[in-house]
């Protein structure tokens, strides 16, 4: 029987049985397809579907549930109410923890930080508890990808879900009071981590990160956004100071491409607040930027931000899959201490830290543009053309409101 196959053994359908499953369906009339559907996505029927269901089964929609792992509101509840008689039941079955930890292999150091080749979570189990704090993670999508390191991004659904939770499991407990907890993968994903990680830490936010790829896809909504969880540990996150960003301008005639209101003497000449949906995250597509080839990786813009964000000089960052190294990257250019580990060969990584001064310059140049409402260029080109700055509209307001105390006196 196959890892989702929970659903036909609920009913009593023989997983590798066509005949069982034809049987189950003209006892209920339920077509096969539909119950195929229930069993491969692990979903519990509805309707006259459970209606007929629990008749044939001799089974109640709350067995169902239980036996499928479907936990609602009221049967947590329940569940929590009769706690120590299930972990009586249960206790001989956990698994026993080892107090045998092996180090892992450091491949790379440098002033702030440390490489490790190999598994994440046996990395983790070396790292002190509520010493970490800002994690950053970007896990294999379970998408079929070919990883230089082999891993197996091909596992059945509750595999990989299984799997997750055991290092974001982890990944909470050496997280330091305070600290933060960010998570990139995909919407259906993290549709699912949120879930688990509600019952461990206090969310915050999800962000949208529009990224478009233009890839033909049939039959839904072309996905054009990763999804960004952000938790902390705690109440409050220790460390929360967002980039404000620059307004929206024309990079041709650098007329206002919003009017924000009318109310340009009420903007921030710090720039605009950030919002929880990010457009200006490029993909790093130019083999110029590239880091490693046949993989996607993050743009240095991504972490600067959540660096920044959630973190101070001198904290410690920890992002249990290094890929091309881009986290590492940026906590060291902003001094930050920070931890990494790849289970894969770490040679890019290797490589990216003996060009860091580039990336700094490039950072340099991106973090120039940000907390201010326009740019040196743009300001410069503003004034050329005779539109407004925010220094016009104060000596401007400052004007008309000289001109109503003459009128006054």
């Amino acid at each position: 029987m196959n890892e989702m196959s929970h659903f036909y053994k609920a009913v009593g359908i023989a997983a590798d049985d066509r005949a069982s499953l034809i049987a189950f369906s003209s006892s209920t009339g339920v077509p096969a397809d539909r119950l195929k559907y229930y069993n491969e996505r692990n979903i519990l029927p509805s309707g006259k579907d459970l209606q007929r269901i629990c008749l044939v089964s001799g089974k109640s929609a709350t067995q169902l549930k239980l036996e499928m792992g479907l936990f609602d509101h009221g049967l947590r509840a329940l569940l929590q109410r009769h706690s120590g008689e299930l972990y009586t039941l249960i206790e001989g079955e956990l698994p026993k923890e080892s107090n045998v930890l092996q180090m892992p292999k450091q491949v790379l150091e440098t002033p702030f930080g440390r490489l490790y080749q190999g598994d994440c979570i046996e990395v983790m189990k070396t790292i002190e508890s509520d010493s970490v704090d800002l994690i950053f993670a970007d896990p294999p999508f379970n998408l079929k990808k070919l990883y230089p390191s082999g891993i197996d991004d091909n596992l059945k659904e509750q595999q990989y879900i299984a799997w997750c939770e055991e290092w974001l499991g982890e990944c909470v407990r050496i997280l330091k009071p305070g600290g933060s907890f960010f998570l990139w993968n995909l919407p259906k994903w993290n549709t699912t981590f949120s879930d688990f990680l509600n019952g461990l830490l206090t969310f915050r936010h999800w962000i949208g990160v529009d990224i478009k790829y233009s890839l033909p896809i049939q039959g839904r909504l072309y996905p054009s956004h990763y999804s960004l969880l952000y938790y902390c540990k705690g109440d409050k996150p220790n460390a929360f100071h967002p980039d404000r960003l620059p307004m929206e301008i024309c990079p041709k005639c650098f007329t206002d491409l919003k009017d924000y209101g009318g109310y340009k003497d009420k903007m921030n000449p710090d720039g605009i607040n950030l919002t929880d949906v990010w457009y200006d995250i490029p993909p790093v597509r130019h083999s110029k930027y590239k880091k490693r080839e046949g993989a996607n990786e993050l743009s240095i813009k991504l972490l600067d931000r959540i660096v920044e964000m959630a973190s101070e000089e001198g904290d410690i960052v920890f992002d249990p899959f290094g890929g091309s190294g881009t986290t590492y990257a940026v906590a060291e250019i902003k001094k930050r201490r920070w931890i990494g580990v790849e289970i894969g060969p770490p040679d890019d990584i290797i490589r990216r830290f003996a060009e860091l001064d580039q990336e700094a310059g490039r950072l340099e140049e991106l973090r120039l543009k940000l907390n201010r409402l326009m740019a040196d260029d743009v300001l410069a080109a503003r004034i050329k053309k005779g539109l407004w700055t925010p220094e016009s509209v104060r000596e401007r307001k400052a004007e008309d409101l000289a001109e109503k105390q003459r009128k006054l006196f």
